[in-house]
């Protein structure tokens, strides 16, 4: 099977679920052919990800979110207006990624939530089937939790997860559980995809808290829970360090970032704070460390996340650095979720392949009959 990626550069989440599927399927010895990912202007390739993915990697441009500078807020409003501005360049991508399908004609396209893929498919048609892969399909399952309010955030992503998985055979909904799968929605319920790195792990008790902290206010937060309990240990990474180790005091040391010490940090750590990002808990909960969840403001799939990472029970929400609500949460921490977590990512090779295979043979039927998009808007339209 030849199988061509579709990834979106925002963030390390979706580009690590690409390599770990890359690592599933070169495993079964089926054949990753590529990786189109979707950049802009300020937001290229990370090193990351082109030392380790094995194909040709090709950037294509594609607008991405948009924060606020001060607060790292997410800004919707400016993200639109910023898409609505870039039509012509966008446009000009949709028929990159048209072409670039049809020539190298895989048997299965996979779409890690970039846009590109469901407008492609919606507009232009492209010739092989297509997956799409993202914990953002689980907002469509009647278990995934949501946050009370926010009505214009949620119809917001709402609307943007719809746009990334149009004409798709099957939505994959990565999810911290088993859940049942949601045929009318196309939604199947798989595994977190985590990097090769942290299943080698081995996680040993610790003393101390780690936080990787993105937000400027949130590094304020974390100042004023350390001084407020300066007995607690906290070692924390942050994009503005000095160095590689910025002491502060005797309980309180700044990292710069680094993927390979944070993971070494994370092993031996009590607890990690973390925004709610659906990769960084993920890992937190196979190696058996809590988290306290702190979305990002104006966030809404985070605040999903944090809200569906503790209904799991892999952690606890929170909007702000509160030290005394995690302390008084880690007595209560399940101590064998790892176990399960564990097992339940275990299954995700046979599920991963599985749906890929369907995607796949299903391909001759789908074109004799009209192919699958059309036949889904006339389901649509009946229903």
């Amino acid at each position: 099977m030849r199988v061509l990626f579709l990834v979106q550069g925002e963030g390390r989440g979706h580009l690590t679920q690409a390599l770990s599927l890359a690592q599933i399927l070169q495993t079964a010895g089926h054949e990753v052919i590529g990786a189109l990912v979707g950049v802009t202007a300020e937001r290229g390739i990370p090193a990351f990800f082109s030392e380790k993915f094995t194909a040709p990697i090709t950037p294509v441009f594609s607008p991405g979110l948009v924060y606020n500078v001060g607060t790292n807020e997410l800004e919707p409003v400016k993200t639109t207006l910023q898409a609505i501005q870039y039509i012509r360049p966008f446009w000009r991508s949709l028929r990159y990624v048209r072409d670039t399908i049809n020539a190298q004609r895989p048997d299965v396209v996979v779409n890690f939530y970039e846009m590109l893929g469901g407008l492609t498919y919606a507009l232009l048609r492209p010739a092989a089937p297509m997956v799409c892969i993202a914990h953002q399909y689980f907002a469509f399952h009647p278990n995934f939790q949501r946050p009370k309010g926010q009505w214009f955030y949620r119809q917001a992503f709402r609307l943007n997860t719809r746009l990334t998985c149009f004409g798709a055979r099957e939505l994959l909904a990565l999810s911290f559980d088993k859940q049942p799968d949601e045929p009318r929605q196309r939604i199947r319920v798989v595994p977190p995809l985590l990097r090769q790195e942290i299943t080698e792990l081995k996680p040993t008790p610790g003393d101390f808290l780690l936080a990787y902290v993105t937000q400027p206010g949130l590094r304020v937060e974390l100042l004023k829970a350390h001084r407020q309990r300066p007995d607690i240990r906290i070692d924390g990474f942050h994009a503005e360090a000095t160095g590689p180790d910025q002491v502060v005091d005797e309980t309180l040391t700044y990292h710069a970032i680094d993927g390979r010490r944070f993971l070494d940090f994370m092993v031996r750590c009590k607890a990690i704070v973390t925004t709610a990002g659906f990769e960084s808990v993920c890992e937190a909960a196979y190696l058996g460390k809590p988290a306290l969840m702190i979305p990002q403001p104006n966030h809404f799939e985070q605040a999903c996340n944090a809200i569906d990472g503790q209904r799991a029970g892999v952690g606890i929400a929170s909007d702000r650095f509160d030290l005394e609500q995690l302390l008084a949460y880690l007595p209560k921490y399940d101590v064998d979720l790892s176990e399960r977590f564990r097992a339940w990512h275990a299954q995700g090779y046979f599920l991963f392949l599985a749906a890929l295979n369907r995607a796949a043979s299903s391909r001759t039927r789908s074109n004799s009959s009209g192919g699958f998009f059309w036949t889904r808007v006339r389901q649509l339209l009946r229903s």
